[in-house]
């Protein structure tokens, strides 16, 4: 055989392992879009967020809003629009959820996402799922008519004590893990924390910390699992905070990732370690140097982030600053193809890409079709990753 028909046949053959390599493309979910009776302090209307979404407008000349939701402001709690979305998320090649789960005041908060919408579709099997504890303090951010103003009131507290831990534990290893679609890396179920300072605090330090995690593991054993995937979402130092929730300008340290011997680690929005106030492609090789300095530095493994984009001026009367530029189908498909360069560099790890996010539709950072791209984020995903 000639060295030119060799090379074809040995390029034929990296393009089939690649096409048939597969990748865990884990979307988050803000699970906000559907009634809930304590939801109803911040949106009255009964319809989760949906109120805010549904009065967004353009605070100044050129901006890209507003942006509402080809599917119409669907009821996220309901088993049969869920299976619309399942659907339309497989397709197109997002084949994990991570659900945004929150505690607070000794219950769960906005679980009907998860129990009564995709937990009962009856595709749910075709795609996994886990949980990232969301505990952050609560204050109105959530609220269009109050978000902004000046020392807002604490309604809840996003910390917890060992025993309300335990609880919370005892739950998710009880309700979810056992699940055949729970998400699990090497057998073990994945759980996200998505704050740790705050995490750490409510536990009283960090030996308190770290006593409770092990507690967790060793009852995750004990529930007949190999053991606990722990993963952490990461934050750079900053010195203010875009986001409007509170904590999220605390830093996070590497030896307490180490001290609490965490398995994974990933990002949960660009805001969160880059600066966003500029073009998107600038901030996506931004975002792809911090990837590749967190994997020389950190003892475990990172999971490579895609925000889609970021404006929260939705949430807010006022205008507010940092707001991404130009980030197109066509840019954020250039980012998934750096996820997955990055993954097809790491194959000793799990393939896991984590997306800000499927629904995040008052920061402007979703999947989800809308009235400005129709379905193009989500065939950005298809056409790097299907």
């Amino acid at each position: 055989m000639k060295k030119t028909g060799f090379i074809f046949l040995l390029c034929l053959w990296s393009m089939a392992v690649s096409a048939q390599k597969k990748y865990d493309v884990a979307a988050f979910v803000w699970p906000s879009y559907h009634p809930d009776e304590r939801a109803k302090i911040f949106w009255p209307e009964g319809i989760g967020e949906w109120q805010t979404v549904k009065s967004n407008k353009p605070k100044f000349a050129g901006h890209t809003q507003p942006r509402y939701p080809l599917w119409g402001y669907v009821n996220e709690a309901d088993p049969y629009v869920m299976e619309m979305e399942i659907a339309a998320a497989v397709r197109h090649g997002v084949n994990v959820f991570i659900y945004d789960w929150y505690w607070y005041d000794g219950m769960p908060f906005l679980e009907g996402c998860l129990n009564d919408g995709f937990l009962k579709a009856a595709n749910n099997r075709d795609m996994k799922f886990y949980l990232m504890w969301a505990n952050h303090d609560v204050n109105m951010t959530w609220d269009k008519r109050l978000a902004g103003q000046p020392n807002p009131s604490l309604i809840w507290k996003g910390g917890v004590d060992r025993k309300e831990f335990e609880t919370i534990c005892r739950r998710v290893i009880n309700n979810y893990f056992p699940l055949p679609n729970y998400y699990t890396v090497d057998g073990r179920p994945s759980f996200m924390i998505y704050e740790l300072q705050t995490f750490i605090s409510g536990l009283g330090g960090l030996k308190e910390a770290k006593d409770a995690l092990d507690w967790f593991r060793a009852e995750v054993k004990k529930a007949g699992f190999k053991g606990l995937d722990l993963q952490l979402t990461l934050r750079a130092d900053m010195q203010g905070n875009v986001t409007g929730i509170a904590g999220d300008h605390v830093g996070t340290q590497k030896s307490v990732i180490d001290a609490l011997q965490f398995d994974g680690a990933t990002h949960y929005q660009y805001c969160h370690f880059l600066h966003i106030d500029r073009d998107y492609t600038e901030i996506q090789a931004d975002a792809v140097k911090t990837w590749e300095a967190l994997d020389r530095e950190l003892n475990i493994p990172y999971y490579p982030h895609v925000s889609i984009g970021w404006d929260n001026n939705p949430r807010f009367e006022m205008q507010m600053g940092g707001i991404v530029k130009n980030n197109t189908p066509e840019n954020v498909e250039k980012a998934f193809r750096d996820a997955k360069a990055y993954i097809d560099a790491h194959p000793e790890q799990a393939p896991l890409i984590t997306v800000n996010s499927w629904n995040e539709w008052t920061e402007t950072s979703y999947l989800q079709p809308c009235t400005m791209f129709g379905y193009g984020y989500l065939d950005a995903v298809k056409k790097v990753f299907k």
